[in-house]
């Protein structure tokens, strides 16, 4: 399962990276080299199989490279969220109990000991390359912490099986070859940027290209490049709301995209029109940390407009099920919560058994803890998260249905739905939201959203905010929501 091994091979100057801040450019035989003699670096550190090495840094190809190491070594690679508080990184430091830190100038800040990235391939260099005997592709080398909207992150551990299924996932569903080229500026503490972006095309012998970060303008300019040639680019939608918001937005110069590729929010129908008008594929899908890529829409326009709003169709390396809260599968257009099994899926959590025995079922399904529904033709959408759902007047409702719409309404920039608690349905809708300025009555929404919705899903109180509270991830966090309405601060 070493890719890299296996390019080195059958095409060994084939350019494997180009790391952008560093005008670092590696070919397949170069990649193959940094990583065994990389991999000697961290046996000279007194790394042994199952430590964990933790890197905090913002992307660069060493991460990449320390990964592979760490891979061949039987290690354990462990990206830690740089966007977290020095105590969150404490913590999570003193959960996986690295036996290396690895680390970028963000690390100073902390006082702890570290080994400077910028100083790795260096110190590797002049090592010789390790070519020890191939771990088993069961082992796990990567643990990705979870993102912990509601709780303590847990670590999810990833073999090279469940990792290379991924890659194998988003190769079938984007359409990625020897000649794809991907553009990476997910950081590389999520699934998105250290498998999905990564994994895909060094599989198939592509290229990847590294940003360290995100500037809306900047990439812009990258993704029309003709000199760089970018095939494929993951965003989240807000950051493709960015991108189209730019002085430099022509989509005459995107042709060369495959798509662009969103998941990690809900994404309004009447957005991807805008990017499906301008002949430009905007790609929705789904995953997690646990199971990496699971579903993906089709890149073909026409059924984008058709299906606009889906997250897409597994591939057949992966079961999905939707299933009613007794266990049972549910027809079509029925919604349940989303079950996933395959090799694709994590073997565990670090140092917390009991989380991963409820989080799968005694046959093996993945519980997602995601509201979902299928429809006639076997494309999935994302209705909610279960937790979000509340109850009036008996019925369900999801709040991501009732979001979906509110942003199109004149001045709503952001909108968050919750239930609250009500003396005569049980809970009702409050929404919360970001506008221009002006305030919007419950009575104006139920208005606007007449004939949209059912009338128990009507949100029956707003509140105007500031600002949405978010993760460090960017993921709203609506359990602070919940406390700001208890306490009367919204």
């Amino acid at each position: 399962m070493d890719y890299v091994e296996f390019n080195a091979t059958v095409r060994p100057a084939r350019l494997a990276i180009r790391d952008l801040a560093q005008d670092l450019v590696l070919s397949y035989s170069e990649f193959d080299d940094r990583v065994a003699r990389c991999a000697t670096l961290l046996l000279d550190c007194g790394v042994t199989a199952g430590e964990r090495v933790a890197c905090l840094s913002h992307n660069r190809a060493e991460i990449i490279i320390l990964h592979w190491a760490c891979a061949r070594t039987g290690a354990i690679f462990v990206p830690l969220n740089w966007r977290l508080s020095q105590a969150e990184i404490v913590s999570l430091l003193e959960d996986c109990q690295p036996r290396l830190l690895v680390a970028d100038g963000l690390a100073q800040a902390l006082e702890l000991e570290y080994f400077d990235i910028a100083e790795v391939l260096a110190r590797a260099a002049n090592l010789s390359p390790w070519r020890g005997t191939p771990v088993p592709a069961d082992t796990p080398s990567l643990m990705l912490y979870t993102s912990g909207t509601t709780g303590r992150p847990r670590g999810a551990l990833l073999t090279e099986r469940n990792i290379g299924e991924t890659a194998l996932n988003f190769a079938l569903l984007g359409q990625v070859s020897v000649d794809s080229v991907f553009l990476c500026e997910s950081p590389m503490f999520h699934v998105i940027g250290m498998v999905t972006s990564v994994r895909a095309p060094i599989m198939l012998g592509g290229t990847l290209v590294i940003s360290d970060g995100f500037v809306p303008e900047r990439t812009l300019e990258r993704l029309g490049d003709p000199q760089l040639g970018i095939s494929h680019y993951f965003c989240v939608p807000q950051m493709a709301l960015a991108l189209r918001a730019q002085q430099n937005y022509d989509p005459a110069r995107l042709n060369n995209l495959k798509a662009l590729f969103t998941g990690g929010a809900p994404h309004p129908a009447a957005q991807i029109m805008e990017w499906v008008d301008d002949g430009i594929p905007i790609v929705d899908g789904y995953g997690s940390t646990e199971c990496g890529t699971v579903f993906g829409m089709s890149l073909d326009l026409d059924t984008i407009a058709a299906k606009a709003g889906s997250v897409g169709v597994p591939t057949p390396r992966v079961e999905a099920r939707i299933v009613s809260p007794e266990g049972v599968p549910v027809a079509a257009g029925e919604s349940g919560e989303l079950q996933i099994r395959g090799d694709n899926m994590t073997v565990g959590y670090w140092g917390r058994d009991e989380d991963y025995r409820e989080a799968v079922t005694g046959d093996g399904w993945f519980r997602s803890g995601d509201i979902a529904r299928i429809d006639d033709d076997g494309y999935f959408y994302i209705v909610d998260r279960k937790k979000d759902m509340f109850i009036s007047g008996g019925e369900n409702v999801y709040p991501a249905e009732i979001e979906a719409l509110l942003v199109r309404y004149p001045g709503i920039q952001e909108a968050a739905v919750i239930g609250i608690p009500d003396e005569k349905w049980g809970e009702v809708g409050c929404v919360f939201y970001v506008s221009d300025g002006a305030t919007v009555s419950a009575e104006e929404l139920s208005a606007f959203l007449e004939g949209k919705l059912a009338r128990y899903k009507m949100p029956k109180v707003t509140r105007r905010v500031e600002e949405l509270p978010r993760n460090s991830a960017g993921k709203l966090l609506k359990p602070s929501l919940r406390q700001q309405y208890q306490d009367g601060k919204a």
